[in-house]
This record gives C-alpha cells, sequence and structure tokens, in this order.
C-alpha cells in the first residue's frame, strides 16, 4: 500500500499572556474549543487547555482503538468508558508531562465466557500501541492502562 499523509489544521488565536485568552479551531470539523491558561499555572483557568487537550487526544485514541480493535476481533463490548488522568510534573519554571494513566471500564455481553474477558482484557492492554496519539508521545509520556472489564 502507498504511503499517504493526513494532515489535520488547526487555527490558533491568542490575546495576551498568562491572563489572556483564545481559542482552537479545527479545519475539518468545525469544532472550535475555548483556551485559557490553567489556574494552577497561574492563570485565570474557566476553559480548556493544552494539558487537557493532550490528555484527551491520549483517552479518545485509546478508547477508539480499542473499539475498532474489539470490534475487528468480534469481542462482545457492549460499551466502554474511559477514564484519564494526564500528569504534568513542575520543577520551578520547568513543566514537563509526565504520565497518563487510563482506566477502561469495558462492558462485555452477559454471556460472555471468562475466556472472552480474559481475550478482552488483553486486547485492552495491547490497544495503546495502534493508536496514533500514544505512538506520538511514547518514550516522551509513560502511558498506562488498567482496564477493568465487566459483563452486562
Amino acid at each position: 500500500m502507498a504511503i499517504q499523509t493526513h494532515s489535520y489544521p488547526i487555527a490558533i488565536q491568542w490575546q495576551g499572556g498568562r491572563e489572556g485568552s483564545g481559542s482552537a479551531k479545527a479545519e475539518h470539523s468545525g469544532t472550535e474549543t475555548s483556551l485559557r491558561v490553567p489556574s494552577e499555572f497561574g492563570g485565570p483557568g474557566g476553559a480548556t487547555n493544552p494539558e487537557e487537550l493532550l490528555t484527551t487526544a491520549i483517552g479518545g485514541c485509546y478508547s477508539i482503538t480499542f473499539g475498532i480493535v474489539a470490534a475487528s476481533r468480534r469481542l462482545p463490548v457492549v460499551d466502554v468508558k474511559t477514564e484519564v488522568v494526564g500528569e504534568v510534573e513542575q520543577n520551578g519554571i520547568s513543566f514537563v508531562y509526565k504520565k497518563v494513566t487510563l482506566k477502561p471500564r469495558i462492558t462485555v455481553e452477559a454471556s460472555a465466557t471468562d475466556e472472552v474477558i480474559a481475550q478482552t482484557a488483553e486486547f485492552a492492554h495491547k490497544a495503546d500501541a495502534y493508536c496514533i496519539v500514544t505512538n506520538a508521545v511514547r518514550g516522551k509520556v509513560e502511558i498506562v492502562v488498567e482496564p477493568e472489564v465487566v459483563r452486562a
């Protein structure tokens, strides 16, 4: 298969410094998101920020990727709810995005066997290896997957 390149243009508008505000607009979807510096970094808060957006991107990519893997493996997944926590370490004026913990709660059909539950958990651990966003940060940000698989 020929190599394809996909682009995702985003327009950022920003006014001011730490107390400022702005927005990000995705060209393809038209989605616009308000931006502000979070209060823990001395900003006003009240809108999303790059740290939350990266956490969202990692969690969203993981969840979508797991859904695709589960469907292709014909796993009887009914629902996936993923709690995601991103951790940023501050050392003086230095900030480093250190870790993301993904806690997917995967519900499978009530009739799922123990073997199917074990397979689902196995693929839940492997899904981040296929995720575009986790692959983009791998080696810089620790990714931890702690799945829970339950019957409906």
